[in-house]
């Protein structure tokens, strides 16, 4: 092939860039260039700042170094519109242009910003942002769902955070976490959750974590979509939003139950540190151990205190011993000094006990019993009619009742007696027996229980009637006083000198005129015998 000469100087790359970047500088020293930050996340590691101006159409790389930022009275923030003033360079090894800013100027919110901001405040008036709605998230779920790409660092982070920390079963909903997809994809992801069955073949997770590593606000804007922020707002299931990084805010996280600033954050606050947990349980089983020892040694103390307050057993029954001891000690003097009482008694009424008034004891004792031996037969003979008249119409039923019943069956014979057999007729007469003997048992049994039950009841009658009586309280020795016409006298007042009276003793009446005042003689005592002991009571 055919060599083309040319008279064009030969320049290596670095010569070229040199020269672009000296063109670039030189043309556009000092500019000023309206846009919208984009991507900052802060200040580098080195102190420098570095993100994005853009508008409409095109995108401008910006820098501000270190210096320069300590001096900046407004610092930039994302997704605001700035006027920056600067001067254009070039980066040779990227062969990319940039602008180093020297100071920024606020020149108005972003589109994008403008668009989120009026969507933040229609969804908060809504109320999807009230602390209210948020749930406490379960203390340690059996089951977490991820919602987040697989592909990315960001599962591999939450996975490796959950392992260290406290395994946990992790089923993980793969999405686009950017572009247009995005949010349909994590709205199917969060509603595919929630209708999971508890119980069925795939768990139904107790939390959900919706991450996504950091991004400028471009790159994260499907989490600030409405249906999304419906979609979390509306879980059953506790949310932890996790999108974007510490400097990164999105609708999601307004409406989540908890943002975390970072995945792995996220991740952190799903479960507890299980090595903690057992150290905390052993903890507590080690003071609930020595709780246990120093209760049981305080009762024991309290116990071998009381114990040593308490007297000996044998202290507690010496004096009830010794009182025993004492009474059966004086148990043989008293029953003595009891003997020698009823004698000295039995002494006292001895001369009292004459031949005569007890045979007169004896008569008494026979009139009463004569008398109530009357009054029995009375009564009886009584309680015989009262029975006989209620017992002779039964009696006079029952004859007549057997009379038709014979003369029934007499008809009967007559009836069919030409026909019947010296043997039948023998029968029947059997049969008429055997059905007459039960019911004249029956009769004569309750004659027998009717005469008995009314001999009871008249005994009890005698026995309440003697107890009533006043013949009772006169054979004691009291007195019944009747006037002339046979009435109770019942006080003084009621008698005068001269009246006559009759005056019932036990054993009969005797008639008596009232003389006056009685007059009381003193019982003179009877002669002591020398001979006899004298009652010491």
């Amino acid at each position: 092939m055919a060599q083309v000469l040319t008279n064009a100087a030969e320049f290596s790359v670095s010569e070229l860039s040199q020269a672009v970047k000296r063109a670039v500088e030189d043309e556009f020293g000092h500019v000023r260039v309206r846009g919208e930050i984009s991507g900052f996340r802060g200040q580098h590691a080195s102190g420098h700042a570095y993100f994005t101006l853009k508008d409409e159409n095109a995108a401008i790389d910006a820098v501000i170094w270190k210096t320069s930022y300590a001096r900046l009275t407004f610092k930039p923030q994302e997704g605001l519109e700035v006027i920056a003033t600067g001067r254009l360079t070039t980066f040779p090894r990227s062969s990319k242009y940039q602008i180093v800013i020297d100071n920024i100027e606020p020149a108005g919110a972003g589109a994008l910003m403008a668009l989120l901001e009026e969507r933040r405040r229609k969804l908060q008036a809504e109320g999807l942002f009230a602390r209210e709605r948020k749930r406490p998230l379960p203390y340690l779920p059996r089951v977490i769902g991820v919602i987040t790409s697989p592909t990315g660092a960001v599962i591999r982070d939450i996975l490796h955070r959950l392992d260290d920390r406290f395994p946990s079963h992790v089923l993980v909903w793969p999405v686009r976490v950017q572009g247009e997809t995005c949010a349909p994809e994590v709205v199917n992801a969060i509603e595919g959750f929630n209708a999971l069955q508890p119980g069925g073949t795939i768990p139904r997770p107790d939390l959900l974590i919706v991450a996504r590593g950091g991004g400028s606000i471009e790159d994260l804007w499907g989490f600030n979509e409405e249906a999304v922020v419906r979609a979390v707002a509306a879980s059953g299931i506790p949310v932890i939003s996790a999108v974007g990084h510490e400097t990164d805010t999105t609708l999601v996280d307004y409406a989540a139950d908890m943002r975390a600033p970072t995945p792995t954050a996220a991740a952190e606050a799903a479960v507890p540190v299980r090595a903690e947990l057992v150290g905390y349980v052993d903890d507590l089983g080690a003071r609930q151990r020595q709780a246990t020892r120093r209760i049981a040694g305080s009762a024991r103390d309290r116990l071998r205190a009381a114990a040593a307050g308490l007297p000996r057993p044998g202290d507690l029954v010496a004096g009830q011993r010794q009182r025993l001891d004492h009474a059966a000690s004086n148990l043989l003097a008293c029953l003595r000094h009891s003997v020698q009482d009823r004698r000295v008694h039995l002494a006292r009424v001895e001369p009292r006990l004459t031949p005569q008034l007890l045979h007169r004891r004896q008569i008494e004792l026979g009139e009463r019993l004569g008398n109530l031996a009357l009054r029995t037969e009375a009564g009886l003979r009584k309680t015989a009619d009262r029975a006989r008249f209620t017992y002779d119409p039964q009696a006079q039923r029952l004859a007549a009742a057997t009379a038709r019943l014979l003369e029934r069956k007499r008809a009967q014979l007559a009836a069919v007696g030409p026909k019947l057999s010296p043997t039948a007729l023998r029968a029947e007469i059997r049969h008429g027996q055997a059905q007459l003997s039960p019911l004249a048992t029956r009769l004569y049994a309750g004659m027998l229980q009717g005469l008995t039950q009314r001999g009871a009841a008249l005994a009890q009658a005698g026995k309440l009637l003697t107890s009533l009586s006043y013949k009772s309280v006169l054979a004691r020795g009291y007195a019944v006083i009747k006037d002339e016409e046979g009435n109770l006298v019942h006080q003084r007042d009621g008698l005068k000198p001269g009246d006559a009276v009759a005056i019932e003793f036990a054993d009969g009446a005797i008639g008596a005129t009232i003389a006056g005042s009685p007059v009381i003689k003193k019982k003179s005592r009877p002669q002591s015998d020398p001979d006899r002991q004298e009652s010491l009571f």
